[in-house]
């Protein structure tokens, strides 16, 4: 009989590497509840009460912040980030289906384009 046990991606998130990947595939599903559960698995792979410890919070309040049924607030979500030495970045996203210049062009370059 063959058994089946719950997948853990805590069990596999044990490089930056990884974690990068992790988090950036995730937040790149624009799913809300999926990256609060992926930081809470990042942070139950470093360690529930190293995080604890470095957020001020208890350990027993993170591992409810970041299960499937809470919304945490985002004080609470960038000090977990900050304390997992994460840091996000944010850029301008290209524009879908847009007769706008891309604002990252230069005068010059967008006359160019209009003209053409």
């Amino acid at each position: 009989m063959t058994e089946i046990t719950d997948f853990d991606a805590s069990e596999y998130l044990d490089t930056e590497e990884k974690i990068a990947d992790y988090l950036t595939a995730v937040i790149e599903d624009n799913d809300w509840g999926e990256f609060l559960l992926a930081v809470g698995n990042v942070a139950k792979a470093r360690g529930m009460s190293n995080i604890a410890k470095e957020t001020g919070l208890g350990r027993e309040s993170l591992y409810k912040a970041f299960n499937a049924n809470t919304q945490p607030k985002f004080e609470t979500v960038m000090r977990v980030l900050n304390a997992l030495h994460i840091s996000i970045q944010l850029h301008p996203a290209p524009e879908k289906n847009s007769t706008k210049p891309n604002r990252g062009t230069t005068r010059p370059q967008r006359r160019k384009r209009l003209a053409a």
